[in-house]
């Protein structure tokens, strides 16, 4: 039965299961992404997002707070200065699970995490931007995008001339 079992403890002590979490903690916020089993996954992403929500706010109350969790200063740096630049406008949700298949040796559930926002594929290498609607002036800006490529089709055209004159 699994009354009051509120996270998975992955068959492991509390010691060796919090350094083995801060460690693939470190190795996400520094890679960005790694490969690790589902379960491990699962248990990271409990793990590392509320530290990332932790890092919005760059205090040294907060700072401390991450450190005591990850226990690496290169990783509360990294994850301070880039990370939370990145995901600072994002309400939550900061990193992605996507399974991979099963492992060749024991054939365990394999799976690969990532922080959301580094992913250049999905989110196609720039950020949205939102544009504001408005349902005055649509027409005028739209003559005057369609005059200004007449003018420079015919620039080259007139160019082309002078330089068949030229030739002869």
């Amino acid at each position: 039965m699994r009354h009051g079992k509120k996270f998975n403890h992955l068959s492991r002590q509390t010691g060796h299961r919090k350094s083995m979490l801060a460690n693939m903690a470190c190795s996400l916020i520094e890679h960005k992404r790694i490969n690790t089993t589902v379960a491990k996954a699962k248990a990271l992403k409990q793990f590392v997002e509320p530290l990332i929500t932790k890092s919005k706010e760059d205090t040294t109350h907060n700072r401390r707070i991450v450190f005591a969790y990850l226990r690496n200063k290169y990783g509360v740096t990294e994850l301070f200065r880039e990370v939370a630049a990145k995901v600072g406008d994002r309400p939550g949700g900061y990193t992605r699970i996507i399974k991979v298949g099963n492992r060749l040796g024991d054939n365990a559930d394999m799976a690969m995490i990532e922080l959301v926002d580094f992913n250049e594929i999905y989110n196609g290498g720039k950020k949205e931007e939102k544009k504001a609607k408005s349902r005055r002036g649509g027409k005028a800006k739209k003559s005057e995008t369609e005059t200004a490529p007449a003018t420079e089709t015919s620039a080259p055209e007139a160019s082309a001339e002078e330089t068949t004159e030229a030739a002869e």
